[in-house]
């Protein structure tokens, strides 16, 4: 699940590759005294990728989504109104403009023009309307329904103007329009078909097997004459690490995500390999559900979150790939990051004395993990269960299927593992996993003072206020949230030298922010 980086005015250069080449967000790395030219994307060739994820239940529908496999697959075929660019830069795509009003309440889209989708059709604005209203509504269950609920009106004003009308003010709007879940699909009588794979993007599916394979190959009248270059692609669900890996150094694939850390050094002696690294805000983490017992004993969520050692497992898990958490999403590298909170450090002994405070003397409680949630989950669950051990904790951990973790194990065991590339805002992050109700709140954590806060901040255009509010709503999620967050993890893949990259490499999602099918070509 994949379920990004900040708004990146503090985007951090602290993408590493300890053994080989470094990529990071701030560039490619290279030895004192030497320049990189970049060189001038080729076309042609079938890109091979093989994906961490990819479930049998996958499908077209954009309002589930959850997976690195469904969000390239996604953005393989379709177009958004707006596009992280690898810099964190909020540029446009399909909405060429957006202008706000003076409180932010109502936002005027320029759409842009000669855009047509694999089907012959040209885009308009009764697309966008049409692919936005998809998601609302009471009776929507989309993940993306947290993101449109506030718009209380959007229409078109000519055929390609949209004004977008906000129950309140948000600075963010436009960020949110890059969700992975709203892409600009045809419509007909003002609805889209959530079955169909029609799309604008680079390019258009030839035969797709969920939890197995896609293929897919040019969409010649794709709009940017700078991007799409391959001829077509292959996407391969390989969730097991080892036989991704194992793709990769075989040459089935020219491209993998989340290389196992424990093999980096390996990798980056293999001539025919390149290991690129980048840094944003993906985490790894353990959500408890709080509705039932014992996880809806805060004293017992603090307890298992002085279960661990952090430091430890960013060592052994990440092989310094990454950096300590303390159970808050927003991350280093977020522009509203709250540096300055205590860290829920290990300690066997407050463990112990939160379990009293709970009334207890012991805690007995399982983990369900899978490789498919995040490599090395397995081996996470089991330094987990080591050290909660001091504390008079036993986690016994179990071990799911990666095929269909995410939808019969994520948000249905009461304690699991996850991972979240996180989001480009602290508004976007917090309303898709921790506002009450929102479907992806995977802990179904409810906080008044929270929630009033995520209002609040939503609408401050003041930026010295708006900090204050979203130190105020890390510190409640760190103390009191349902999550334990023990570490940020970098996004580090194996590519073959065979392809290129540009020089910088985007860390809003892995997979150059899931676009590397666009941005990406054949040396």
């Amino acid at each position: 699940m994949t379920k990004n980086l900040n708004g990146k005015d503090g985007m951090t250069r602290r993408g590493l590759l300890k053994s080989g080449m470094a990529i990071t967000a701030a560039g490619l790395m290279l030895p004192a005294g030497m320049a990189m030219a970049q060189a001038k994307p080729k076309k042609g060739g079938i890109l091979r990728i093989g994906f961490n994820s990819g479930s049998t239940k996958d499908n077209y529908d954009p309002g589930v989504w959850d997976s690195n496999f469904t969000q390239v697959f996604a953005h393989a075929r379709h177009n958004y109104l707006t596009e992280i660019a690898a810099d964190g830069s909020l540029v446009g795509e399909v909405a060429e403009s957006w202008e706000p009003s003076a409180d932010a309440k109502t936002w005027i889209l320029k759409i842009r023009k000669g855009i047509t989708f694999h089907s012959g059709g040209t885009l308009g604005a009764d697309d966008v309307i049409a692919s936005i209203n998809y998601h609302r509504g009471k009776d929507s269950t989309s993940a993306a329904k947290p993101i449109v609920d506030p718009i209380v009106e959007i229409k078109s004003d000519g055929p390609n103007k949209v004004v977008v009308t906000l129950s309140g003010g948000n600075a963010d709007f436009p960020y949110l329009l890059s969700d992975y879940h709203l892409p600009i699909m045809p419509a007909k009588d003002g609805k889209i078909n959530p079955t169909s794979s029609d799309g604008c993007g680079p390019y258009k599916v030839d035969k797709f097997e969920p939890g197995v394979s896609a293929t897919l190959s040019k969409h010649k009248g794709y709009w940017k004459s700078d991007r799409g270059h391959f001829d077509g692609l292959l996407m391969l669900a390989l969730p097991d690490p080892v036989a991704r890996q194992n793709a990769l150094l075989t040459g089935q694939v020219d491209v993998i995500n989340q290389l196992d850390l424990s093999t980096v050094a390996m990798m980056a002696r293999n001539a025919s390999i390149r290991v690129l690294s980048v840094t944003g805000n993906q985490h790894f983490c353990f959500p408890m559900d709080t509705r039932t017992g014992p996880f809806n004993d805060n004293n017992v969520r603090l307890a298992l979150k002085h279960a661990l050692d952090r430091q430890e497992m960013v060592d052994k898990i990440l092989y310094g790939y990454g950096s300590v958490g303390n159970d808050n999403p927003i991350g280093p590298s977020q522009k509203y990051h709250a540096a300055d909170l205590p860290v829920n450090k290990y300690d066997p002994d407050k463990a112990k004395f939160y379990l009293g405070k709970a009334g207890l003397t012991s805690l007995d409680v399982p983990l369900w993990v899978a490789e498919g949630a995040f490599t090395g989950a397995t081996d996470s669950g089991s330094l987990y269960a080591e050290r909660a051990a001091a504390a008079g904790i036993k986690i016994t951990v179990e071990r799911a299927p990666n095929d269909g973790y995410w939808s019969n194990i994520w948000m249905k065991k009461p304690w699991c593992a996850s991972y979240w590339g996180g989001r480009a805002t602290c508004d976007w992050m917090f309303s898709t996993a921790y506002a009450a109700g929102a479907p992806w709140n995977e802990s179904f954590w409810k906080h008044d003072q929270f929630n009033t806060l995520l209002a609040r901040g939503r609408s401050e255009l003041d930026d010295t206020k708006r900090a204050a509010i979203y130190h105020e709503m890390q510190a409640i999620v760190s103390n009191e949230g349902g999550v334990v967050i023990p570490m940020f993890a970098s996004f580090v893949m194996g590519v073959t030298r065979a392809v290129a990259t540009p020089d910088v490499v985007g860390a809003n999602w892995d997979l150059d922010g899931f676009r590397a099918v666009e941005r990406w070509w054949f040396a």
